[in-house]
């Protein structure tokens, strides 16, 4: 069945709606009615594929088999992976200029965290920002410790590759930055040194999931993501960050994103240009 004959009969309201309820349970996405379009442009080859006629039928076989692996790949195909490296530039030079000499003067050891990390710039951006700290500091870091956790298996699978090709390379990435931290593996691929990659822990985690077994961090990177849940969830996900942050601790999110009323937990810092938020 073409994808034009699939999306005449796939957007049934009850099984959008049922959809829609699954998505949010399962990786507390919400749709708008208005992404309809979203779900057929991502879903209809899926269906096609795996021989189910219409929408409704996927969801009967997601509420049948939970923990099938079919649950991932739907996952997987709305879930949104857009990234790029040293995305908006601030808060690695933040950390470089104000965070890491602070740091360095305290901890002996210094965890950092960066959610929803997709196929691996920011965590890679991040272990960039140490090198490049390191090479101009006298204040040396002795140990950064870097855990990037994302629900996307596949989107894990690349960042633990950290091997690129030159569309995902030129977006972000400086041609110094791309000859001092990479090697070169042929016409269109590059891999991260292992200086850069060597520091990264990589998880599975869904954010509305528990975040005990992560530890405790000093900085943690959650951006660009909140703005996919409903107020609730994200205060949710924001309290029990705080949880997670050591005690003046640093928080990133994204440049559109705020605290969802969580400022009790928190102290906005003006970074001229960014805001970072600090936890109380």
């Amino acid at each position: 069945m073409s994808i034009i004959g699939l999306s005449q009969t796939f957007l049934d309201s009850a099984h959008f709606t049922k959809f829609r309820d699954f998505l949010h349970d399962a990786c507390g996405i919400y749709l708008a009615e208005s992404k309809q379009y979203l779900v057929t442009t991502r879903i209809s080859p899926l269906l096609s594929h795996h021989n189910f006629k219409d929408l409704g039928e996927l969801v009967q076989e997601l509420e049948r088999n939970k923990y099938s692996p079919l649950r991932d790949i739907v996952i997987d195909a709305m879930t949104t992976n857009e990234t790029f490296w040293f995305r908006d530039t601030y808060p690695f030079e933040m950390l470089k200029s104000h965070i890491f000499p602070e740091l360095a003067g305290q901890k002996s050891s210094i965890n950092i965290w960066s959610a929803a990390c997709s196929s691996g710039q920011e965590p890679l951006s991040i272990s960039m920002a140490v090198e490049e700290y390191q090479r101009l500091s006298p204040k040396k870091l002795v140990n950064v410790n870097i855990t990037g956790t994302d629900l996307s298996p596949s989107m894990l699978k690349i960042a633990k590759a950290a091997t690129y090709d030159q569309m995902s390379v030129m977006r972000g990435l400086s041609v110094e930055r791309l000859n001092a931290f990479f090697d070169q593996l042929g016409e269109d691929s590059w891999r991260a040194k292992a200086q850069v990659s060597r520091r990264i822990n990589y998880r599975t985690l869904n954010l509305q999931d528990s975040y005990g077994g992560l530890g405790s961090f000093d900085i943690i990177f959650c951006r660009n993501v909140l703005i996919y849940f409903n107020n609730e969830l994200k205060l949710d996900i924001l309290k029990r960050i705080h949880r997670n942050l050591n005690p003046g601790g640093v928080l990133f999110l994204g440049a559109s994103e705020g605290l969802a009323g969580a400022s009790e937990f928190f102290e906005m810092v003006h970074c001229n240009p960014g805001i970072l938020y600090r936890a109380k």
